[in-house]
């Protein structure tokens, strides 16, 4: 049995150290994950890979128990955690562009262009694979760790338990199933 597994089963019998040791080996791939998903859209939120590694961190931290049984179901579920922050950030900008408690100031539409966009289309993503989860719940889990989590195709085969095939073929039609849910 290899460190990892050893360390979400204890992690899963509400270990907290387990947890932290397994954060200490898997570090340095949910920075990896942070910044595919902050390399293409570094624009979308206010977070940089750092910031997105380490709030995903303390939210599974804070989550207490975790209860998973392999690494790619672990990578999985990192890949929920980094889509409700990237989600959380940009409702939070969004609010913050339409009044928040900011001051209101005049933007020229040059400036207004380039911040726009992002943070809705985040939204608009988040709220297509809620609806894309009631067709077929692993399709949008396929989306969160390709997505947001910036898995590669093996590692979302080997965390799903299908074969690389299954997963190119379900992307196909979770892009065709998304871009119809995006176009409404």
């Amino acid at each position: 049995m290899s460190d990892i597994t050893v360390l979400l089963q204890q992690a899963a019998g509400d270990h907290r150290a387990a947890l932290d040791r397994l954060f200490e080996l898997l570090y340095s791939d949910l920075r990896r994950m942070a910044h595919a998903r902050l390399a293409e859209h570094s624009r979308n939120t206010l977070l940089d890979t750092t910031s997105l590694a380490h709030e995903a961190y303390l939210r599974l931290h804070n989550a207490g128990r975790i209860d998973l049984d392999s690494r790619g179901r672990f990578m999985a579920y990192v890949s929920q955690v980094l889509r409700a922050v990237i989600v959380d950030f940009a409702r939070k900008r969004n609010a913050q562009r339409r009044g928040g408690h900011e001051q209101h100031v005049t933007l020229n539409t040059h400036v207004a262009e380039e911040i726009g966009g992002g943070d809705e289309d985040i939204e608009r993503i988040n709220d297509a694979l809620i609806e894309l989860e009631k067709t077929d719940p692993r399709l949008k889990q396929m989306v969160e760790m390709r997505y947001f989590g910036g898995m590669t195709e093996p590692e979302i085969a080997e965390a799903l338990g299908i074969t690389d095939r299954t997963v190119r073929r379900d992307w196909k039609r979770a892009r065709l199933l998304l871009s119809v849910a995006l176009k409404r």
